[in-house]
């Protein structure tokens, strides 16, 4: 059977419980991700008076972890690529989880920035791969919209993240909450029996069998492999070609891969520059226990962000769909920054949050798509390693700008982010295209 006939065969399915179950299953992987993001920015805020940490040290305790991210996510594309998406997924997802119950035992700041380059190296891994994974098993009409809910479950983690760091810290300590983030460890058990390969990449490496019993998994079928060898034969074993990231910027890939990257750039920068920073910056202004309250609202509205954008990304489009959420959620961050009132906090806040993480549903969308499969999850890892570059920064110009010495307000510090945010916008806009019901091999050409 030829590959065009296995990517046919996954594009005219309906979504079925086998699609179900495999977002479940990657996407808890997800949740558990975002939870761990979270806890650190919850961590910090207490650590910051605990250990009479800086901004400047805080910035960097932050930004130590998105450094690892970079790393990971060069480093897992590639291995996706070479060895599969299941065991770059798997090996990541435990990396970070080891590393976060063993940051619950560190003694001090040095020690603590080592764990968390760790934790940031299996969470940069594991994302850019859960994402092409899923978007390789969906249906074409269904993809934009699998993978937004696919993105949602970050949401899920972040409301974790906030109920321990609401909850837990200021009662039991910011040790505990580390531990409750390393349950990922136990979940990769789970990954191991419930997700299969992606039927496109075994192609791509000549295993067509196994392809098939893959699809027909898909499908619902007990027809024999036998069987469906004889609706198409068997094709000769893929090309060993070489390919990575030299292809990235060549023919049509030139424009798709500039346009990704500067758009990864600045939205890994303004995301992790604000909410990292958010439970510390509201810490400020209102107790603990107060500020994490707050943070835990404005992450709630995370939630229908997630779903608005499923429901547009499939009517709009992923190109402007994203471009108008990006563009509204500068507004709301501009605002934001100007607020003085609780009430006008929360407000801007929630709307931040919901236009924000609803441009990363598109995002993660949007990225793998526009790849062909030999280098899907190289062009996805090298698009979010660019971006983390922008998340390293993000936390630590933070950090500087609220240091005494440049005398900076919140005020300038979102003043910043909204024209990063406009900035991305106009690069959707100008040199995005649109993928809205095409198949992964129509959109490759």
């Amino acid at each position: 059977m030829s590959t065009d006939q296995i990517t046919l065969r996954l594009d005219k399915l309906s979504l079925n419980s086998f699609h179900w179950k495999l977002l479940v299953a990657s996407g808890v992987g997800w949740m558990f991700d975002a939870m761990d993001v979270g806890i650190i920015s919850f961590v910090v805020a207490a650590l910051a008076k605990e250990w009479a940490l800086s901004s400047v040290d805080t910035g960097n305790l932050i930004s130590v972890g998105l450094f690892g991210m970079f790393l990971g996510a060069v480093f897992s594309g590639t291995i996706a690529d070479r060895y599969g998406r299941k065991l770059a997924f798997q090996i990541t997802l435990l990396i970070y989880s080891i590393a976060t119950g063993l940051s619950a035992l560190a003694s001090g700041f040095l020690m603590l920035m080592g764990l968390r380059f760790i934790v940031g190296f299996g969470l940069g891994g594991e994302l850019p791969v859960a994402s092409t994974m899923v978007s390789e098993f969906a249906p074409a009409k269904d993809r934009g919209r699998l993978l937004v809910i696919l993105e949602s479950f970050w949401a899920y983690g972040w409301v974790l993240a906030a109920l321990v760091g609401y909850l837990v810290i200021p009662q039991s300590g910011w040790r505990i909450a580390f531990l409750i983030g390393a349950i990922p460890a136990l979940y990769v058990f789970i990954l191991r029996r419930s997700i299969p390969e992606s039927p496109r990449f075994l192609m791509s490496k000549g295993r067509h069998e196994e392809a098939m019993a893959v699809v027909s998994q898909a499908e619902g079928q007990s027809t024999s492999l036998n069987a469906h060898a004889a609706d198409g034969g068997a094709a000769a074993p893929a090309s060993a070609s070489r390919t990575g990231f030299g292809e990235l910027w060549t023919g049509n890939l030139l424009r798709r891969t500039i346009m990704l990257w500067i758009l990864w750039f600045g939205m890994v920068y303004s995301y992790y520059g604000i909410f990292t920073w958010l439970p510390s910056l509201l810490a400020k202004d209102f107790s603990l226990v107060k500020s994490f309250e707050f943070t835990l609202i404005i992450t709630l509205a995370q939630i229908p962000g997630y779903f608005s954008a499923a429901y547009l990304v499939e009517k709009v489009g992923r190109k402007w769909t994203l471009a108008s959420y990006l563009f509204l959620c500068a507004i709301a961050a501009y605002f934001y920054g100007q607020s003085h009132s609780a009430e006008e906090l929360l407000t801007w806040g929630c709307l931040m949050s919901f236009f924000n993480l609803g441009a990363w549903g598109v995002i993660y969308t949007y990225t793998p798509e526009l790849y062909p499969t030999r280098i899907r999850g190289t062009g996805a890892g090298f698009a979010a390693a660019f971006g983390r570059i922008g998340g390293i920064l993000g936390p630590w110009v933070v950090g500087f700008l609220l240091a005494p010495a440049f005398g900076g307000t919140s005020a300038l510090v979102f003043s910043m982010f909204a024209v990063f945010l406009l900035i991305i916008a106009a690069d959707v806009a100008l040199l995005g295209e649109e993928t809205k019901g095409k198949t992964l091999e129509q959109i490759a050409q």
